[in-house]
């Protein structure tokens, strides 16, 4: 379960740089995995989004609340889920 605590306020302020972002017209199947996706399947897609994200304005801000809010899956701000838990876990061994 996520810990909804770290989430920003339920204000628009918090949230209002995601209508910047390159992938809110995308479909979010390019940044979520369905079930068993694998392999070069999954490497695909992950890369797809992740090229997304790195022409995207506010891809510093989608990275910093994915890391804050510490998602569990998807593409955010262009770190898969591997790469977030690695940064997260680095970050609290500090």
């Amino acid at each position: 379960m996520v810990a909804t605590s770290r989430l920003p306020k339920p204000v628009s302020e918090a949230w209002h740089w995601q209508l910047q972002a390159a992938c809110r017209d995308v479909n979010v199947s390019r940044f979520f995995h369905p079930e068993n996706e694998r392999g070069p399947a999954r490497d695909d897609r992950e890369e797809q989004a992740k090229r997304i994200c790195a022409a995207c304005p506010v891809m510093r801000q989608c990275r910093e609340h994915a890391l804050k809010a510490r998602e569990p899956y998807g593409i955010w701000g262009g770190l898969g889920e591997r790469e977030r838990r690695e940064l997260i876990g680095r970050n609290c061994a500090a």
